[in-house]
């Protein structure tokens, strides 16, 4: 260990961290001495973002580890914050050692700056704080495999000596969860600790994997439905908690997971556990709304205040327009809380709407909201006379921002019964509030009259480049005449920036924006993949001929948001080639879900989108070879 006096022997200015000169790092560790608390916590937290930063190391993190080693034990307080730093520094994949370029890599260097300290960190094991044991063990398993192998042998002594005897459940499971990183298995399914007896099964469900056998599953639901009571809850090597490490391990295997997750919500869902559970599998795996659902709903009585219980909420109003029909008891539960003026009656509310509940319309109705109108408007679009003249008010009064966009989207859905609100959303594009999608809903209503068309031939010169694009499309839609659209698409387009942003909506020209092709046609080439599937998407919609696009966006076709927006496009086009067709079944069959299905306002979930499309292409025999030749095999039944 090197102690704070021999900081300025290292050439810290010549070595580097995630922020450059590492000429910051000596203050950080003399804070540590100082003897304020919050000090010395600034200063680990600076050095969690420079010497080790989400995850990486750089060439000043080995220099601090012997200097941190010396804090550890000498300078007061926060032991157990630099122990887990020392630890998450030396954090690696035991596979990597294997790589040519391990000898080289900064993690190296940090490992054997920690193997060289440890055994003067070993005294930590038997400290009276259980954190800084704990803390201690995972510095231990950090660099198992790599002590030699004398020190190997009495650091497995010591933690044997843990595993016997230590009064924490928590440190004797984490001397055996160590003790595996060491090659030792520790026989502990039967022990009468459910701490160990849980370590154990995580151990032994990591090694067979899932599915997992039925002893370990009723292990991990027998024993962890309780969390750990200390506020140490350090993670292992490559998670971030202990608890993401259960979560993760369980997610692996749905049905286990579920299990798990029905007995722990059963056992009052402590810490909304059981029910977290159950929602990462929905995230993770496809067709388990239903389980999931039904087990938020039997969550729902068991949150201990309004942050855990919006978040079950939440999560239901995340997946229940999966579900065909609802069911009465989940749409009652909804209705009740949505009822409330607590602060959870929103979420409760939006999935009310979602579940296309009646009783929902009534609510929205009764305590308006933008984002509740958009909603309502969505899924009640037959509710136009209704919801129209309340979107009309709401805009009257002047609503600005996120807002104001929001109460203009809600008049989508309704086609041309939105042309009733044709004074509120000329007034937003004169005064500015929701001006591009104000501009957009006015070239669509198709209203014209001279004022209108002023308007948008003013705000196509614009210098909002988004509001410029929406109003000269809009100009385009009413008169017809294309002149301001293609000066405004030239200035565009001729700029510098994110051009995908503009094409997008040149659709409603077609190939009245032939004189664009020039400065469109590069673009099929661009490094960014989201101009070059704009670009593609735009050609075709210019030219009618697919034979430009194609290759493009096959080329981009994935399951990505650009990969998925790549299909739609190419499914316009009529021609999508045979050898997509393997990606195809793979988007449709993949029992995961391939894209994170967040659901967008109005698109539904991105993930349903691909496996719907992917079925469509398959199915009605769209797949042809690049000669535009049909592929008579894409209509064969899927199985």
């Amino acid at each position: 260990m090197r102690p704070p006096a021999e900081l300025d022997g290292v050439q810290w200015h010549a070595l580097t961290h995630a922020y450059g000169s590492a000429e910051d790092v000596p203050g950080l560790i003399r804070a540590l001495y100082q003897g304020d608390e919050e000090v010395a916590g600034e200063a680990i937290y600076e050095l969690y973002g420079n010497i080790h930063h989400q995850g990486t190391v750089y060439p000043a993190s080995a220099p601090a580890v012997s200097f941190l080693a010396h804090a550890v034990l000498h300078a007061p307080g926060r032991r157990e914050e630099l122990l887990m730093l020392l630890a998450v520094l030396a954090d690696h994949d035991p596979a990597d050692i294997e790589s040519p370029h391990w000898p080289v890599s900064s993690v190296a260097a940090v490992c054997a700056e920690l193997c060289w300290v440890l055994p003067d960190l070993l005294p930590c094991l038997k400290d009276p704080e259980r954190g800084v044991r704990r803390a201690a063990l995972r510095v231990v398993a950090a660099v198992a495999e790599l002590l030699p192998a004398e020190l190997r042998f009495f650091v497995v002594v010591q933690l044997e000596g843990l595993y016997s005897t230590d009064p924490v459940p928590a440190v004797r499971a984490d001397a055996m969860v160590a003790l595996a990183r060491f090659g030792r298995e520790m026989p502990a399914l039967d022990s009468p600790l459910p701490e160990v007896r849980l370590a154990a099964a995580l151990l032994a469900a990591e090694r067979s994997g899932p599915p997992y056998p039925a002893e370990l599953v009723e292990v991990i639901a027998e024993d962890g439905a309780e969390p750990d009571p200390g506020d140490d809850d350090f993670p292992w090597s490559g998670t971030t908690t202990q608890e993401g490490r259960l979560t993760r391990l369980l997610t692996r295997d749905p049905n286990a997971g579920l299990a798990v997750a029905a007995r722990w919500i059963a056992a009052s869902d402590i810490g909304s556990r059981g029910s977290w559970l159950a929602q990462k599998i929905a995230e993770t795996w496809r067709d388990r709304e239903p389980e999931v659902l039904g087990l938020q709903l039997a969550a729902l009585p068991h949150q201990k205040d309004a942050r855990a219980l919006a978040g079950r909420l939440r999560t239901i109003g995340h997946w229940i327009e999966r579900l065909p029909e609802p069911g009465a008891d989940l749409r009652d539960a909804l209705h009740r809380y949505a009822s409330t003026d607590e602060e959870t009656a929103e979420p409760a509310l939006l999935a009310l709407v979602r579940s296309r509940d009646p009783r929902a319309l009534e609510l929205v109705l009764r305590r308006p909201s933008a984002r509740m109108l958009e909603a309502a408007a969505q899924y009640f679009p037959g509710a136009a006379d209704q919801l129209i003249p309340v979107i009309r008010r709401e805009l009257a009064a002047g609503a600005t921002g996120n807002t104001g966009i929001a109460l203009v989207e809600a008049l989508a859905p309704f086609g041309t019964a939105a042309r009733r609100a044709q004074p509120e959303l000329v007034d937003c594009l004169q005064t500015g509030r929701a001006a591009i999608v104000a501009a957009r809903r006015i070239g669509l209503n198709g209203i014209r009259t001279q004022e209108i068309t002023d308007l948008l031939r003013n705000a196509a010169q614009s210098t909002d480049s988004s509001l410029s694009a929406a109003a000269a499309v809009a100009h385009y839609q009413l008169t017809g005449d294309a002149g301001v659209t293609l000066r405004a698409f030239e200035g565009l387009l001729s700029a510098r920036g994110q051009a995908h942003w503009y094409l997008s909506s040149l659709q409603p020209l077609g190939s009245a924006a032939a004189p664009l092709l020039p400065l469109i046609e590069p673009l099929l080439e661009a490094g960014y993949e989201w101009t070059r599937m704009a670009a593609a998407e735009a050609h075709h919609w210019i030219t009618g001929s697919p034979d430009r696009a194609v290759p493009v966006l096959v080329d981009l076709v994935g399951p990505t948001p650009v990969g998925l927006r790549a299909l739609q496009a190419l499914a316009a086009t009529g021609q999508v080639p045979e050898e997509l067709r393997a990606s195809l079944r793979a988007f449709f069959f993949s029992p995961l879900r391939l894209l994170s299905d967040a659901p967008r306002s109005g698109q539904g979930h991105p993930d349903e989108e691909l496996r719907t499309l992917a079925r469509t292409l398959l199915t009605v025999g769209h797949c042809s070879d690049r000669e535009g030749q049909p592929d008579r095999s894409a209509a064969e039944p899927l199985r």
